[in-house]
């Protein structure tokens, strides 16, 4: 699964977490916890197991969202496709070892008829949402205990 690097709203970014990938990774995959330590989710219901073709249905910024996962590899991405209101969205979380912790990248693309006066009244709406989650998740997992890997 990829991003839509040609549709007409596309942000990525990136932040280090000072926690491990299993901590980070427990956080994003805990998606009806979202809501815990994300202000502006305020709902979140994954209808089936964490791993592809399972919907989730959650609400951010007021919006009712439903996502299908495509993409689940266990502390290294995450990504699923969302739609809402006239658009169509594809979001990946990708963790990578860093030496003060975990490398969080997020992308997203949006596509659709409502994406154009969006850019138009808020031209850094993606960009800024996308900033303001990862701070979330920085907070969050730099709260958290570290989380180590069990031992075969």
């Amino acid at each position: 699964m990829e991003i839509n690097p040609n549709a007409p709203l596309v942000a990525e970014h990136r932040i280090v977490v000072g926690a491990s990938r299993a901590v980070v990774w427990a956080l994003l995959a805990d998606i009806p916890g979202w809501p815990g330590w994300h202000a502006a989710i305020s709902r979140a219901e994954l209808d089936g197991p964490l791993a592809p073709g399972s919907s989730f249905r959650w609400t951010s910024g007021g919006m009712a969202i439903i996502s299908t996962l495509q993409l689940v590899e266990a502390e290294r991405r995450l990504g699923w496709t969302g739609k809402a209101l006239g658009t169509t969205t594809e979001h990946i979380w990708t963790l990578a070892d860093h030496p003060d912790g975990t490398l969080v990248t997020t992308a997203e693309s949006m596509s659709g008829w409502l994406i154009y006066p969006v850019k138009l009244v808020t031209p850094g709406f993606l960009t800024d949402a996308l900033q303001t989650w990862l701070e979330a998740l920085r907070q969050a997992a730099e709260r958290q205990p570290s989380v180590e890997p069990a031992l075969s």
